[in-house]
C-alpha cells in the first residue's frame, strides 16, 4: 500500500478515527499493531512472516540478554540476534549478488557450470526493520535499555506502519517510552493515559504530510521521466545532458525519500507519536560530514553508533579512522542494494569523509580560516560539497558500469559541446521550471528552518488556503498511477 495512493489515505483516516473512538490504551495498541500487520501484508503478502520472525526472535533474545548472568552468555545471545537478523537480510537481499560474483570468479578458472540464481523476492522494508530490531538487542546488551515487558509493545515498535517500510529508522529507546509514559512534542500536548489526537498535532501532522505529498507527487514523480530519459543510455550524451540529468536525479531522490519521511513523521504525529526527522536541508551541507548529518539522518546515526564507534571511531590511529570511514560507507552503500554501483557510491562518500578528516587533521588552520565563516566562504563550501555529492549520485542511479564511467567522466570533464542545448531546454521546459521551483523552495526552507511550524500555525482560514493549493497541485499533476518510492527497493 503506497502512501501516495487513495487506498492509503482511506486507510489512514480509518485508523485515526478508530484511535479517537477507542478509549483504552491497551486496545489502541492492539488496533495499531493489527493495522501495521494489515498494512505490511497488503504490501508483502506472505513475507510478513519474516517481520514476525524478527519480532519474536529479538523480543525473547532481548529478555535473555538482559537476564544473562555472564558477559559470555550475553555475547552468545547477541550473536544469535545478529546472525538471525543479518542472516535473513543477507539471504533474501544478497544471495543472487553473491552467486553472480562467485560465477564471475569461477569463469576465470574456466568453470563450466554456473550456480543458478535463486531469484528471491526482496521483502519490502527488510533493511529498515532489521536495523530497528538490532538496535533493540544491542542497546540491551550495552545496558542502555531495559527489555519491553509486553510483547505487544515491542511488536508495535517493530510494525508501526508509518515508518515500517522506508524509515526513518526508529530506536526502541526512543519509541517504547512513548507507549507508556507522558510524551513531549515540544508543545506539551500528549496525555498520559491515552494515545490522543490533539488539534495542534493534527494540524502540524497534516501540514507535514501535505509537504511530503508535494515533494513526492509534484516534484519527484514529474522529474522522474526526464531522469529516466537522460540515463536510459548515456553513451554519446553531451555534458550538459549529464549535468542536468544528475541535478534532476538529486532533486528526484530527495523529493521522493524526504517526501516519504515527511508523510511518515506527520502520520505518526497525528497518531500521537514522535519519530525523528530524517532530512535537514542536505543540499546546503558545507562538508561531507555535514551532508551526512543532514541526509538520511536515522541511517547515518545508526551506522555511527552501531558500526563506526564499535570499530574504534576516531579514538584510534588516524589511518584506522580513515579506514573505518571507508568501511562504514561501503557497507552503507551495500545496505542500499546488492550491486556494484551502490558499493561505488558508498566508497565515494567514504573517500570524501576520509579526505575531509585528513584536511581537518593535517591543516586545521585551513578549515578554521575566517574565510569559511563569511557568506562567500560558506557559499564556496556548499558548492564544492554539492559538486561531489551530485557526482556520487551518478553511480547511485546508473547501474551499467560502462555508462556509469562515461557519465561521471562527462560530469567531471565538461566538454562544452553546447549544440542543441537551447532546444533541449525548450523540450523539457516544464522539468526545468520544476527544478528552479525546487531550488527556490529549498532555499526558503534553509533561511526559514521553522517554515513547516509557521505554516501549521497559520490561522485556520489561511492554513486552509495553503492546504487547498497543495492538494490542487498534487491532484492536478497526478497521472493516476501511484509511483513506487525509490527506497522501497532497499
Amino acid at each position: 500500500m503506497l502512501f501516495n495512493s487513495v487506498e492509503f489515505v482511506i486507510f489512514f483516516i480509518v485508523v485515526a478515527t478508530a484511535i479517537v473512538i477507542i478509549k483504552h490504551r491497551k486496545f489502541q495498541h492492539f488496533f495499531l499493531l493489527g493495522s501495521g500487520y494489515f498494512f505490511f501484508y497488503i504490501s508483502s503478502n506472505y513475507l510478513i512472516s519474516l517481520l514476525i520472525f524478527s519480532t519474536i526472535l529479538d523480543y525473547f533474545l532481548g529478555k535473555e540478554i538482559y537476564n544473562a548472568k555472564t558477559k559470555t552468555r550475553k555475547k552468545i545471545l547477541l550473536i544469535l540476534s545478529l546472525s538471525g537478523n543479518l542472516g535473513l537480510l543477507g539471504f533474501f537481499k544478497y544471495s543472487d549478488f553473491a552467486i553472480l560474483q562467485f560465477n564471475a570468479f569461477g569463469s576465470n578458472f574456466n568453470l563450466v557450470n554456473d550456480i543458478p540464481l535463486l531469484n528471491l523476492a526482496l521483502p519490502i522494508g527488510i533493511s529498515f526493520y532489521t536495523f530497528q530490531t538490532l538496535s533493540y538487542t544491542i542497546d540491551i546488551y550495552r545496558g542502555e535499555l531495559e527489555p519491553s515487558k509486553k510483547f505487544r509493545e515491542f511488536a508495535l515498535f517493530v510494525s508501526f506502519f508509518p515508518q515500517l517500510v522506508a524509515g526513518p529508522i526508529v530506536r526502541a529507546k526512543h519509541f517504547l517510552p512513548q507507549l507508556r509514559q507522558k510524551m513531549d512534542n515540544n508543545q506539551g500536548i500528549f496525555k498520559i493515559k491515552l494515545i490522543k489526537i490533539e488539534k495542534s498535532n493534527l494540524k502540524l501532522g497534516i501540514t507535514m504530510m501535505l509537504i511530503g505529498f508535494l515533494k513526492k507527487m509534484f516534484f519527484a514523480d514529474n522529474i522522474a521521466p526526464f531522469v529516466n530519459e537522460v540515463f536510459f543510455n548515456t553513451t554519446n550524451s553531451p555534458s550538459y545532458e549529464i549535468w542536468l540529468g544528475t541535478i534532476a536525479f538529486g532533486i528526484q531522490i530527495y523529493g521522493d525519500f524526504s517526501g516519504y519521511s515527511d508523510i511518515a513523521i506527520g502520520a505518526a504525529l497525528i497518531l500521537g507519536f514522535k519519530i525523528p526527522r530524517n532530512f535537514n536541508k542536505p543540499y546546503f551541507a558545507t562538508s561531507p560530514s555535514d551532508f551526512w548529518k543532514r541526509w538520511h539522518i536515522s541511517l547515518s546515526s545508526w551506522l555511527k553508533d552501531y558500526l563506526y564507534i564499535p570499530l574504534g571511531g576516531n579514538k584510534i590511529s588516524r589511518f584506522r579512522t580513515y579506514q573505518n570511514l571507508l568501511i562504514v560507507m561501503v557497507l552503507g552503500g551495500l545496505w542500499h542494494g546488492a550491486s556494484i554501483n551502490f558499493i561505488i557510491w558508498g566508497g565515494l562518500h567514504g573517500v570524501y569523509l576520509a579526505i575531509h578528516k585528513i584536511i581537518k587533521n593535517t591543516c586545521p588552520q585551513l578549515t578554521e580560516n575566517s574565510f569559511f565563516k563569511t557568506k562567500i566562504g560558506k557559499i564556496f563550501s556548499i558548492l564544492v560539497t554539492q559538486y561531489f555529492v551530485f557526482l556520487a549520485w551518478i553511480p547511485f542511479r546508473v547501474h551499467e558500469t560502462d555508462q556509469m564511467w562515461y557519465a561521471m567522466n562527462k560530469f567531471v570533464f565538461f566538454d562544452f559541446q553546447l549544440n542543441g542545448l537551447l532546444e533541449f531546454l525548450m523540450v523539457h521546459k516544464f522539468v526545468m521550471l520544476i527544478i528552479m521551483m525546487f531550488g527556490v523552495l529549498h532555499f526558503i526552507s534553509y533561511i526559514k528552518p521553522d517554515i513547516i511550524f509557521r505554516l501549521s500555525n497559520l490561522r485556520l482560514y489561511n492554513w486552509t488556503i495553503f492546504a487547498t493549493i497543495v492538494i490542487i497541485l498534487v491532484i492536478f499533476f497526478y497521472n493516476g498511477n501511484s509511483e513506487d518510492f525509490i527506497y522501497f527497493r532497499f
